[in-house]
């Protein structure tokens, strides 16, 4: 070839590359960085990176060190003998683990063992079933036994129907030794049948291996109390909500010392995600949602020089920018090791100097990937609400934008309720993705959005179609201004509560919407009331049960605020999505608004994956998902 052609071709290829932009196949090809700790010797952080394979259905894990300072990653084997195992005692005479104990008779052949065939459940109480698995009767239980080989396990919950870790999601993370290797403390909500449906009430429970006798250390708590840890200096640490049945209470960070309980973020107008001790333990590093996004704070801790200077507390905010501060790894010197991530990427290993206030990458599982695409842009906007309360909404642009065009533009409607929209990098709930496909994407930090202050994010409680659907028209209708903006091919989509918002939409929307989208959403609050598993979430933010006639709140949840009763005005199509292992949301909740749609003539559809729950978790389902995602928008907007 000849050399003046090459050099403008390259150049050509290379322009080609970065007009590439995310598609749903590319998207389960990056790699998912999971950081595991940072190496015993100090020198090395120790991660995973999980890649799915959507021929195969499944995932690939592979395990790498990384210096703390930066540098080539390794591959290695085997994580043990590089990490500091925290379920091994201090004096390293036992190690503590977790197995699952059969401890209530339920199936049929349980009660009838002559009839083995029988595959019928008995229950006499609620929580026969959660998130996605039914109570067979067996319950976690924590162990320990000596470190030696062939020693016996001492289940330290013997005889007890209550579990630790905690069901669905909890781990190891949910016991640690005493410093003392005296005794073990581990988080159960001590409570069974009907009455754990209706509680948030965990507590931390303290077992000393030389009396065998428990005692809890969180007992005038009636809330959450999760995530304990101890400080370089002996005190017992936690986070704890205060109010039983309030799932998405302020976190706050308590201490236990000198027979004192010290709230260290009381007076902060936040709530905590995760928390760290620095190593010599004056501060606490933690992790909380701010103004749409989520950035490390810092907190100091007045116990070891004046425990009564309440006064002295300070909760200082340490990074900023336009990205989300997630799992909080460790220290090397003047630098913490955390993972980033941005609504353009996913999550990588950062490294932060908190003298310097530098950052620097320390992985790149997926950078070669990201520099061959076009991203999409996310622009602030802050929207004034019907309130008269300013409202910070996302928006998200194609790649390539060019504004002298017009674009279909879609309204994204978060779950949770209560649940923070930041720079978060989802793997089926993908801004960029959707941008990458031509639309531009509005995502309001509406009521019941942490970050915002307590009173914005407790606004949404009992008020589920009221203020907050008030918030997303006025940030569609602010955006749909933009000359840039198709306001004849606006769009709707969400999942869960943002499921939810979209049913309650259709049926309000005064013909802004040409379409909707809506995933495991709740459409009729009176069945779902009845059927989903954590009733204590149901009473909280419902006001109580649809039967209590007298009760105003809760008789306008299932009223007024109830999509069901807005059918009637539905009048764009409609595609739901449904997953047949989500008890949470349960599976009647879609099929109701199907069948309604359905009768009333509306161009539908029903998307329904009978082994999946809340989430898409398997990796051809997660294609299949995206895959029908984009073909309704394209049918349909």
């Amino acid at each position: 070839m000849n050399k003046f052609l090459f050099i403008p071709l390259l150049m050509m290829s290379l322009t080609a590359m970065a007009q590439n932009v995310m598609t749903p196949e590319l998207l389960w090809k990056l790699g998912r960085v999971t950081p595991l700790g940072i190496s015993k010797d100090g020198k090395n952080v120790v991660y995973k990176v999980t890649t799915p394979s959507v021929q195969e259905n499944k995932s690939d894990t592979k395990f790498f060190t990384l210096p703390v300072n930066g540098g080539n990653p390794t591959e290695v084997k085997d994580t043990a003998a590089l990490l500091k195992d925290k379920n091994r005692s201090p004096d390293g005479k036992y190690i503590v683990y977790n197995e699952e104990v059969k401890m209530e008779n339920v199936h049929g052949k349980d009660f009838y063992p002559e009839l083995v065939k029988s595959d019928v459940q008995i229950y006499d109480g609620l929580n026969y079933r959660h998130w996605d698995a039914w109570n067979e009767g067996k319950y976690n239980h924590v162990f320990y036994k000596e470190n030696k080989e062939g020693a016996m396990g001492i289940d330290i919950l013997k005889g007890e129907n209550f579990d630790s870790p905690q069901k669905p999601f909890g781990g190891d993370e949910d016991y640690i030794w005493s410093p003392d290797s005296k005794s073990i403390l581990y988080v159960s909500k001590k409570k069974a049948g009907t009455d754990y449906a209706l509680s948030t009430n965990t507590n931390i429970y303290e077992y000393n291996l030389k009396t065998g006798k428990t005692s809890n250390r969180t007992e005038e708590n009636l809330g959450y109390d999760t995530a304990p840890q101890f400080s370089p200096t002996g005190n017992l640490t936690w986070l704890q909500m205060k109010r039983d049945g309030y799932e998405a209470d302020k976190n706050d960070l308590i201490v236990s010392f000198k027979g004192m309980k010290m709230n260290l973020t009381a007076n902060w107008d936040g709530t905590v995600d995760s928390f760290i001790w620095s190593s010599d333990g004056k501060k606490i590093f933690f992790v909380a949602p701010v103004d749409g996004t989520k950035q490390l704070f810092e907190v100091n801790f007045p116990g070891l020089t004046n425990p009564e200077a309440s006064g002295a507390i300070t909760v200082r905010q340490v990074t900023n920018g336009e990205f989300d501060v997630n799992d909080l790894v460790g220290f090397s010197g003047d630098n913490i090791i955390v993972t980033r991530t941005d609504m353009n990427h996913a999550a990588e290993l950062f490294s932060y100097n908190l003298k310097k206030k530098t950052w620097k990458q320390l992985s790149n599982v997926n950078t070669t990937i990201y520099n061959s695409l076009a991203l999409s842009k996310t622009e602030r906007r802050y929207v004034t609400t019907t309130d008269g309360k300013k409202m910070l909404v996302w928006v998200v642009l194609p790649p390539n934008f060019d504004a002298s065009k017009k674009y279909p533009t879609l309204l994204y409607c978060q779950g949770g309720p209560q649940s923070p929209l930041t720079q978060f990098y989802s793997f089926r709930w993908n801004l960029q993705l959707m941008a990458a496909n031509g639309y531009i994407v509005v995502a309001p930090n509406r009521r019941g959005m942490q970050g915002h202050g307590v009173e914005w994010n407790e606004q949404i409680s009992k008020d589920w179609g009221g203020q907050v659907i008030d918030d997303y028209l006025s940030a569609i209708d602010a955006v749909a201004k933009e000359k840039y903006v198709d306001a004849t091919r606006l769009g709707c989509v969400g999942a869960s509560y943002g499921g939810y918002s979209v049913f309650y939409l259709a049926g309000m929307h005064n013909n802004r919407f040409k379409t909707f989208i809506a995933h495991d959403g709740v459409f009729n609050t009176q069945s779902m009331f009845g059927t989903t598993e954590e009733v204590f979430f149901s009473n909280w933010d419902f006001g109580g049960a649809y039967w209590e006639k007298d009760n105003a709140v809760a008789q306008k949840t299932y009223t007024t605020f109830n999509p069901m009763t807005l059918v009637e005005k539905w009048n764009k199509p409609i595609l739901i999505i449904q997953g047949g292992k989500d008890f949470r949301v349960p599976i009647g909740q879609g099929q109701e608004a199907f069948q309604a749609a359905q009768l009333r003539g509306i161009k539908s559809r029903f998307l329904y994956f009978p082994e999946e729950n809340h989430w898409v978790l398997k990796p051809q389902n997660a294609q299949v998902w995206q895959g029908e995602f984009f073909k309704w928008l394209k049918e349909t907007l």
